[in-house]
């Protein structure tokens, strides 16, 4: 059993269930409510249904358990052995305490039911926060300040006056080191059949939510395997502005392969979805959401999807959530001190976990 409140979900989280799932046969999950992470954290920035979605939609998870309480009492634990066969219990290496200073995970301890494993670096809720919280600071942007270079210091969580260890400001800087073994242990290892309907969708799936799952669900419905495009940061940020993305390319890239609805994606793919492309992955299909950041694209002279349309094979897809990027963004600008103060005060805990962290053996 592992817990949780997967609040915006990242590869961060993804690598926790992850790690959890492959301590035993089977990982039940629980995803705490929208009321206790308010008395315990601060608001949410996503409710508990898309919560749900989230993390019902990453492929280490077998079962998920709604309204879990956020510190584990005698009367749960007992039902989580009982009635869930639960053997262990599951938290990272980084402490989770209660407002009252004590251990969340107390109890599980105590009785010799508790397993640890290793924290993922480089990103958090609070870091991911903290980088839209600089759209509000960093407006307007000075004209002299190039949109590729804000680009790259926004995805990366960089702010003014922060000092080296990567706080200041408010946000802490994100210091995500991608590697080809986690991009490994988040890939499937398999390809398309030769008799395959290959799938294909693409986009920026900028902080991964619960509208990119439902069209990814749909999509992979459509064939018998899913292969997606992800957009570079430079391709983003000139059709979105030179704040976005909030995640670069290789965070977004592991979010989306841990979602079980994907079989494959392209690091980096291409804005013009050309003849030569479909030909080489052999796609049958390539479909498009009506709900996205830039509804506008056939409106312009060179489609990016003017090839599929002329082969018959493109589908446009009806999105079965009226959610955005933009639609996150707006949550914690509109309530942007309520979030602040969460921040500040989760920051303070995080410097602390940094400031004293020691090597954790893990995978």
């Amino acid at each position: 059993y592992m817990d949780g409140c997967f609040d915006m979900m990242h590869y961060g989280h993804c690598n926790a269930l992850r790690q959890a799932r492959a301590l035993g046969d089977e990982l039940v999950v629980g995803v705490v409510s929208d009321d206790e992470i308010t008395a315990n954290k601060g608001p949410p920035v996503t409710p508990l249904h898309e919560r749900m979605k989230m993390v019902r939609a990453v492929k280490w998870v077998d079962d998920v358990i709604p309204d879990a309480p956020y510190a584990i009492t005698e009367d749960f634990m007992n039902k989580l052995f009982n009635e869930y066969n639960i053997d262990y219990i599951i938290h990272g290496d980084d402490p989770c305490l209660l407002p009252d200073g004590t251990d969340a995970y107390a109890l599980a301890k105590k009785a010799g039911r508790y397993k640890q494993i290793k924290r993922t670096e480089g990103v958090s809720t609070t870091d991911i926060v903290g980088r839209m919280l600089l759209c509000v600071r960093e407006r307007p942007v000075s004209d002299n300040q190039s949109h590729s270079s804000l680009q790259r210091q926004f995805s990366h969580g960089h702010g003014q006056n922060i000092d080296d260890s990567g706080f200041g400001n408010g946000t802490k800087i994100s210091h995500f080191l991608p590697t080809s073994r986690r991009i490994v242990q988040f890939s499937n290892g398999r390809g398309p059949g030769p008799d395959s309907r290959v799938v294909y969708i693409d986009g920026a799936f900028d902080l991964f939510h619960a509208g990119h799952v439902e069209i990814l669900r749909l999509a992979r419905g459509l064939g018998d395997f899913l292969l997606v495009g992800i957009h570079t940061d430079q391709t983003i940020s000139s059709t979105r502005g030179p704040h976005r993305p909030i995640m670069n390319l290789h965070e977004r890239s592991l979010s989306v392969l841990a979602c079980r609805y994907v079989d494959e994606v392209i690091i980096g793919a291409p804005w013009h979805i050309s003849k030569d492309m479909i030909t080489t992955f052999n796609i049958s299909l390539v479909v498009h959401g009506t709900i996205a950041e830039n509804m506008d694209y056939t409106e312009d002279d060179s489609n990016p999807y003017a090839a599929p349309i002329a082969m018959g094979i493109y589908h446009k897809l009806d999105s079965p959530l009226d959610i955005t990027t933009s639609t996150i963004i707006r949550r914690i600008v509109s309530n942007h001190e309520a979030y602040q103060k969460r921040n500040e005060k989760k920051e303070a805990s995080e410097k602390k976990y940094y400031d004293s962290k020691s090597f954790v053996n893990g995978e």
